[in-house]
């Protein structure tokens, strides 16, 4: 394992997987709002951190990335005659964004550390959903998707190495796997990505 790979400490649980697809329609539209969020942080990034161009160059490949997911799951959610929910509070990142120290010099590496996790836990949950899937073209489009949280959770984590010491990064690291570790053994399960 390279030093941009780890695990989570908990595993979810395959009961979220029965969750998810009870209220399939409730999981694709909070997929929706993820994927949208996910573009819109990506390019608040660009925009604080004018200075770092390797950040700027990745930060804009996942916005791309993360917009397109979003017109896929929108094409499905038509397709069903859904639409779009207003946003809601995610638990899952409200508790995880508690954890950024707010002060300038590790400001970016909780960030980038925090959404290195939440791309790792969307990859875990995406594989899972695809494989729980009967439906052979949502099977595919969900493990298509987990491969790409796989590589947006090391496109954080390399970004956290070049600006930071790498003992520094595994020492917050590990802290925030911890804290995430608790979020998720106390969060009950929702038909949502997290």
């Amino acid at each position: 394992m390279s030093i941009l790979e780890y695990e989570l400490r908990v595993k979810t649980s395959p009961e979220w997987v029965d969750v998810a697809k009870a209220d399939f329609d409730a999981f694709l539209k909070d997929h929706a709002a993820c994927e949208r969020k996910a573009a819109a942080l990506a390019m608040s990034m660009v925009q604080h951190y004018p200075d770092k161009p390797d950040l700027i160059r990745g930060m804009i490949d996942l916005a791309m990335e993360e917009m397109a997911h979003f017109r896929e799951v929108i094409k499905i959610m038509l397709e069903r005659g859904l639409q779009q929910d207003n946003d809601e509070k995610d638990p899952y990142i409200n508790q995880l964004l508690k954890c950024i120290r707010k002060n300038g010099r590790t400001y970016l590496l909780d960030r980038l550390l925090i959404f290195s996790i939440v791309e790792k836990r969307g990859h875990e949950r995406f594989m899972m959903m695809g494989l729980a899937l009967k439906d052979e073209k949502m099977k595919d489009f969900y493990v298509r998707l987990a491969k790409a949280e796989y590589r947006h959770y090391t496109l954080f984590v390399k970004l956290a190495h070049q600006y930071y010491e790498a003992e520094e990064v595994q020492q917050r690291l590990d802290e925030l796997l911890d804290a995430e570790a608790e979020i998720v053994r106390h969060l009950p399960f929702r038909a949502a990505v997290h």
